[in-house]
């Protein structure tokens, strides 16, 4: 689950600085969901599960179904009736079971819970140390391939990646700061920071909803608060716009949640020194396509 290093020769000039891409968008499942889920999954695996038990609208959902696979563990997935059906038939593609079921992720995730016994393994789509630890190899990763970075720029959803970057920059002894990127109809995370309270919003709106999680986890919220973590929130309209500079650029298609994150390095939010090393997390996208960007495009009236 190696994913490449790359230095973005666009994103360095527009911000002067050595801005890398960890591309997690190049992974199977075409997210980070793949290095999170898939640890989780290896762990459960060693410790006999029967079958695995989750619930996702997407990533985490597709990288459940493609690890259960892999190990020949036959899985569960409830998705919320928002899903996609692109997603969806993803999930299927690796011989997942797939039910849909609530209006929110919550109430899938309830139905998914009462499949759970000693056998039958619930896997969190973020929420979880195994998680974390799968999430945290990508710092060695870095640092591996002779980068030491000066700064981390991230999106936050749930908190699993906020959460295992952060334990990664801890192992190795780097005090940087994490740049924490949210939507506006999503920033969870950012909420709780302002209020200094590990709150859930009353509802999460906007396209980035692999980012609409109403309450980050407990551990990212404390990592908030303990640690160098920036906030920021984007528009719904920067995140799709940095999609498809980031097209362009690096012909890489990523999800409005990823885009979130790589908005704020097109519009030049952020500033750094010349010689700063800034990693950036292209978490990816299971389930995108271009049409269903050129969808949200036309709906907010975005010229492309």
């Amino acid at each position: 689950m190696k994913t490449p290093l790359i230095q973005s020769k666009k994103l360095s000039d527009l911000n002067c600085c050595n801005v890398w891409l960890k591309m997690e968008s190049s992974n199977v499942t075409g997210s980070f969901k793949e290095r999170s889920i898939g640890h989780a999954c290896a762990q459960y695996a060693q410790q006999g599960a029967k079958k695995f038990i989750s619930s996702s609208g997407g990533n985490a959902g597709v990288s459940v179904a493609y690890m259960g696979n892999q190990l020949q563990i036959p899985v569960i997935i409830v998705v919320p009736k928002t899903t996609s059906q692109t997603a969806i038939d993803l999930m299927r593609k690796e011989n997942a079971e797939v039910i849909v079921h609530g209006d929110s992720w919550l109430e899938a995730n309830d139905l998914a819970l009462s499949y759970v016994s000693s056998d039958n393994i619930y896997i969190h789509p973020f929420d979880h140390p195994y998680l974390w630890d799968g999430v945290s190899q990508m710092i060695k990763e870095v640092l591996d391939a002779g980068v030491t970075p000066d700064a981390v720029v991230l999106s936050v959803g749930g908190g699993s990646l906020l959460s295992g970057v952060q334990q990664g920059l801890t192992t190795h002894g780097l005090k940087i700061p994490i740049y924490a990127v949210e939507t506006e109809g999503t920033a969870s995370l950012n909420t709780a920071i302002q209020k200094k309270q590990h709150i859930k919003l009353d509802e999460v709106t906007g396209i980035a909803t692999t980012l609409a999680a109403k309450q980050v986890c407990k551990n990212a919220f404390d990592i908030s608060q303990q640690e160098n973590i920036v906030g920021l929130t984007v528009s719904d309209k920067e995140a799709l716009q940095a999609c498809f500079e980031f097209l362009n650029d690096h012909r890489t298609l990523v999800e409005p949640a990823c885009g979130a994150t790589l908005s704020v390095l097109y519009d030049k939010k952020l500033s750094f020194s010349a010689t700063s090393n800034v990693l950036v997390i292209v978490c990816g996208g299971a389930s995108v396509t271009l049409n269903q960007l050129l969808n949200y495009a036309k709906d907010l009236s975005l010229n492309q």
